[in-house]
């Protein structure tokens, strides 16, 4: 190892109105609102008139907008505007001032609207409205501007509602206050069956559990180093000192014991000896001071009332007691990863390529139920970096004989984002074997590497250093070294040297083959993932873990049989002229044949474009004429010619061939009709960043609908696969493939008695690894009712990792028309009411994304800034609202009881579609369900989780549930059922599509410059993921062109 004493300088799936009319059935009656004419005026509201928005913020047609309004200069820059038919021109009058908070340090935009109810008990629309006096516009002057000395109707409402009290509810004075609904009984539609699930019993102890604070000295931040001195103290004085207790760490600042310890406060010294240098060597031995205070009681009599359904807050501190508990000795054992944990010997190891390997673990959880305490085990596999000597892991990485050429910068580029954070060991020094973190390469190779030996500056090349002090003779002197240890002191170790230490979860982004080998491990099917389940519980052996018992902790080694309902699948209509006009999917699934769309789109104009070197334009003409033919056949108005002939174009010409193909297109087309209505685009399978780069520019600076169809399909012209394109592009066209009998009929509780908006809503975060990336927030709302099957949506950048969505609800200033009132929210409401004619009296919120310890803070916000859109949008307008948390992201797993039953499993051998549970394994309280709304294809299928966390609308659990599983059959993209309800499915669309929006990577900030590192960590053109400092703005995106907006561009 050489130390140099300055440091190393660096160097370098996818627009006609549609036609509504065609499918002969009548609307249930549609409802106005006061204040709301069909004609004009349309969320109405007076205030002061002013300048109109920048072009980027474009006004609805005059017969949209208020008749006198606060106008404004847009938004900040980052929100996504809407197409000029939804978007309000002039906001009303006044607004709420920012600078309020709720919750815990949660900014929020004023007061909210309707003060959230601290216990179980939420107002309804007829409560809110009853008690608030009503309001008389207030007219202002043109020209006068809004201020915090004069009131507009908004702050009117605001400041009233602080003082209406709903039976005697306050506001939550932080998160912690919010009460969720209340479980409104349990479901009883469908056919009832029992059902198991990863779920095991686990009796409630019969102990006092006491907390103690641990303070270690000189603090580490090594949650290892700290497990391994405590793990020492409790082996010196566990008998002597520790009342024969034996405690549980979370690895940190808390200790547990099961009982008091025979001391208030007392410290201990504690003398680890390091085993980082192996054996054979004089070890590194080193003195810690370790003080442990007792700080309080976790009341276990809590948990069991919680348990039990008389108190409303799930004590967690004495969960988290039982969770560190049953922790710790898997914690010794194995590697931990979260709430997951791996090893080699937990199944065998199966290599991901370049360097990676996978581990197969199991994930556990205490979780409290309907049934008790439940500890939740499912299995998982993750991926590892292989222990291997880091020369041979750059020759996986770079796929080559590394000795045949040098470095280039892309392969230093590679090898330096793979390498950075991992720890390795040195293999030059016998036994003394070393350990240090990568923090970067030397932009010098081994061999031009000095460094002084003396005061006197006598230099020293690392080549010469190694075979003199070690006799260790350096092979690839052509090579830079490892930059270990911090930046101030840094160290330089031949790569030869070192091998990677094992049991290195890899936490950076897999590339596309890592993730399907990935998959192909992790694919069990049902039977096989339930004996594996059982398998790891007998193996952890519960009742003989000495921590489980000292904590008098007992754990069931059988599944939970839980008693489940399957709904039934909704009719479906299809288009009269088609020979089956009606259609029952059976198992999940359907088909287009003898059906056509219910209503099809018009496609007049369109052409191709080929970017596949191998394909014949004749190839590619007759698929263009199949496709087309499919379309036609399917209910679409479709042109069976081009507007121009098709074009095979070099992906490197990407931008000038779009733009030629374009204009060319327009010159053509009547003066009348100036839009290309849909682009087809065929790509080669593996095409790098051509996708993404094609849907920025069409969507973003062309306004082209686009369809891509890829290399493999091209060639195989499967019926099936022309039919699934078929659909999404009618629906890109503005058509709808299928609607609800029910909907059509009026026969959905709570969605067809009065005009109902449904909501959906992502934020999708950055790659790991991509540490400064925006996160993207998606909103869509149907714009259709009741049929709820079209969805506008609309995009933002913002905040890296912030999981609130920042622009539902905006207020800014103008510096003539005062405060300024927009946002997400208020732009899909105007869009929807143009759409229909009707202003919203209902809104279904579907949030998808949101873990558990952020249920009360996205509520707090998000609810928030709802309340606020509606009431700047007309005076007392507050539709009741009931929000649902959607997700994916969980372990439970559900079972057939018996799989051999073939009347309880689908072909996968899954548990049905609509399987449905909200009972036993669900929340004691609250209202949550979880519902397998999708037929299984490959594995073991996740049910979705959808919890409640507002209900105004007073949702039966029937209601809800049938129609979440209903709505997962309105899918636009395939004859299926789907897993999550479709507006939550086509937010995450939405915001997936907008990262493709962002300015591309210019160089990776290492010690090489030039080339930008793509998705597998290859050379191309990639999306970026730089943004600026947190205390600067979030870039925003390129605004979606108008045309495009209208459309479900996403699908």
């Amino acid at each position: 190892m050489v130390r140099k004493r300055t440091t190393d300088l660096p160097g370098s799936s996818e627009g006609s109105e549609s036609q509504e009319a065609s499918s002969g059935e009548q609307r249930p009656p549609m409802q106005g609102g006061r204040g709301w004419g069909h004609q004009r005026g349309g969320y109405g509201g007076r205030g002061t008139g002013g300048r109109g928005p920048p072009p980027q913020y474009q006004a609805v047609p005059p017969e949209y907008q208020q008749v006198r309004g606060v106008g404004g200069r847009g938004p900040p820059p980052q929100y996504q505007a809407p197409p000029p038919e939804h978007q309000q021109g002039r906001g009303a009058g006044g607004g709420y001032q920012q600078g309020a908070m709720m919750g815990r340090g949660i900014p929020i935009a004023g007061p909210p609207s309707r003060p959230p109810a601290p216990d179980l008990n939420q107002a309804t629309q007829s409560m809110y409205t009853a008690r608030v006096a009503p309001q008389r516009p207030v007219v202002l002057t043109a020209g006068s501007s809004s201020s915090s000395q004069s009131q507009g109707p908004v702050e009117k409402i605001s400041s009233q509602l602080g003082e209406v009290n709903l039976q005697q509810q306050i506001q939550p004075a932080s998160s912690k206050s919010v009460r969720f609904p209340r479980r409104p009984g349990q479901g009883s539609n469908g056919t009832r069956c029992l059902v198991k699930a990863n779920h095991f019993f686990a009796e409630l102890p019969n102990k006092d559990f006491h907390q103690y604070d641990v303070t270690i000295t000189p603090e580490v931040t090594s949650r290892g180093v700290n497990r391994a001195v405590i793990h020492q103290l409790v082996k010196l004085y566990r008998e002597s000192h520790l009342g024969k207790r034996l405690p549980a760490y979370d690895g940190r600042k808390s200790l547990y014991t099961a009982g008091p310890l025979p001391f208030d406060r007392q410290e201990f010294k504690i003398k680890l000896v390091d085993e980082e240098d192996g054996h054979g060597s004089t070890r590194r031995e080193r003195n810690f001071n370790v003080a442990i205070k007792f700080a309080a009681r976790a009341d276990l009599h809590h948990l069991d009332m919680f348990l039990r359904g008389r108190q409303p807050d799930a004590p967690q501190e004495a969960l988290q007691v039982l969770d560190i508990v049953l922790r710790e000795l898997p914690t010794s054992r194995y590697c931990p990863v979260g709430r997951s944990f791996y090893a080699p010997g937990l199944g065998r190891r199966q290599p991901l390529g370049d360097g990676l390997e996978s581990w197969r673990g199991f994930y556990q959880s205490i979780r409290p139920t309907q049934m008790g305490l439940s500890l939740n085990i499912d299995m998982s596999s993750t991926a590892f970096i292989e222990p291997l000597l880091v020369i041979d892991f750059v020759t996986k990485l770079l796929n080559r004989d590394v000795t045949a050429r040098p470095l280039c910068d892309p392969d230093r580029v590679k090898i330096k984002k793979a390498l950075r954070g991992v720890k390795v060991e040195v293999t030059h020094r016998g036994n003394m074997r070393r350990k240090y973190r990568i923090s970067g390469l030397t932009s010098q190779a081994t061999q031009d590497l000095t460094f002084p030996v003396d005061e006197r500056g006598t230099m020293k090349s690392v080549v010469e250093y190694f075979r003199e002090t070690y006799g260790f003779v350096i092979q690839h002197t052509q090579w830079p070294c490892l930059q270990v240890g911090n930046a101030q002191r840094p160290n330089y170790l031949p790569m030869e040297v070192c091998k990677i230490v094992e049991g290195q979860r890899y936490s950076k982004r897999l590339n596309e083959k890592q993730i399907t080998a990935l998959l192909k491990v992790t694919c069990q099917r049902p039977n096989e993932r339930e004996n594996d389940i059982l398998q790891t519980v007998k193996h952890n052996n519960y009742a003989n873990d000495p921590y489980a018992v000292e904590f008098g902790l007992k754990i069931s080694d059988r599944l939970a049989q839980v008693e489940a309902r399957v709904l039934p699948p909704p009719w479906l209509k299809y288009h009269d002229s088609g020979r089956e006009k009606d259609c029952l999917p059976q198992v999940g699934q359907w088909n287009m044949v003898n059906k056509r769309m219910v209503n099809g789109g018009r496609v007049n104009s369109w052409t191709c474009i080929n970017f596949i070197r191998n394909i014949q334009d004749t190839s590619a003409r007759n698929f263009c004429r199949e496709l087309v033919a499919m379309c036609a056949s399917s209910g679409m108005e479709f042109n069976p010619d081009p507007i121009v002939p098709l074009y095979t174009g070099r992906a490197d010409q990407l931008e000038r061939i779009l733009k030629a193909r374009y204009h060319e297109a327009i010159s053509k087309l009547p003066p009348e009709r100036k839009e290309l209505d849909l682009l087809i685009v065929l790509l080669p399978d593996n095409n790098g960043s051509l996708y993404g780069d094609l849907k920025r520019i069409c969507e973003t600076e062309l306004g082209i609908v686009s369809q891509c169809c890829l290399q493999k399909h091209v060639y195989r012209m499967s019926k099936q696969y022309l039919a699934n394109v078929a659909l999404k592009i009618n629906v890109k066209v503005g058509g709808r493939n299928t609607v609800l009998r029910d909907a059509l009929s009026g026969r959905i509780p709570l969605v067809c008695d009065r005009p109902t908006i449904i909501f959906g809503a992502d934020v999708t975060h950055p790659h790991p690894g991509e540490d400064s990336s925006p996160s993207i927030a998606a909103v869509v709302a149907s714009q259709d009712w009741p049929e709820i099957t079209k969805y506008a949506g609309l995009v933002s950048a913002q905040a890296h990792r912030q999981e609130l969505i920042q622009d539902l609800y905006k207020t800014w200033q103008d510096p003539v028309k005062g405060t300024m009132h927009g946002g997400m929210i208020k732009e899909l409401l105007i869009s929807f009411r143009k759409a229909t004619g009707q202003k919203p009296q209902r809104i279904i919120f579907y949030r998808d994304g949101v873990s558990e310890g952020q249920f009360s803070q996205v509520l707090l916000y998000e609810l928030d800034a709802i309340r606020k859109a509606c009431a700047s949008l007309e005076p007392n307008y507050q539709p009741t609202v009931t929000f649902v948390v959607v997700q994916k992201r969980h372990h439970t797993r559900l079972f057939s009881s018996n799989h051999n039953d073939r009347n309880s499993v689908d072909r996968s051998g899954n548990i049905l579609p609509g399987t449905v549970v909200d009972s036993k394994i669900c929340h004691p309280t609250e209202f949550d369900f979880y519902l397998c709304s999708h037929a299984g294809i490959q594995g073991t299928s996740r049910p979705a989780h959808y919890h409640v966390l507002w209900d105004e609308n007073k949702f039966t659990a029937d209601a809800l549930q049938t129609l979440t599983n209903n709505l997962c059959y309105t899918y636009a993209r395939c004859t299926r059922s789907v897993s999550i309800v479709p507006p939550a499915y086509y937010a995450h669309l939405a915001a997936f599509r907008a990262r493709f929006y962002m300015e591309p990577e210019t160089s990776d900030s290492g010690s090489m410059s030039s080339a930008a590192v793509g998705r597998g960590g290859g050379v191309s053109g990639a999306r970026s993921s730089r943004v600026p400092s947190a205390n600067s703005a979030v870039r925003p995106l390129p605004q979606l062109r108008e045309n495009v907006k209208r459309v479900m561009f996403y699908c």
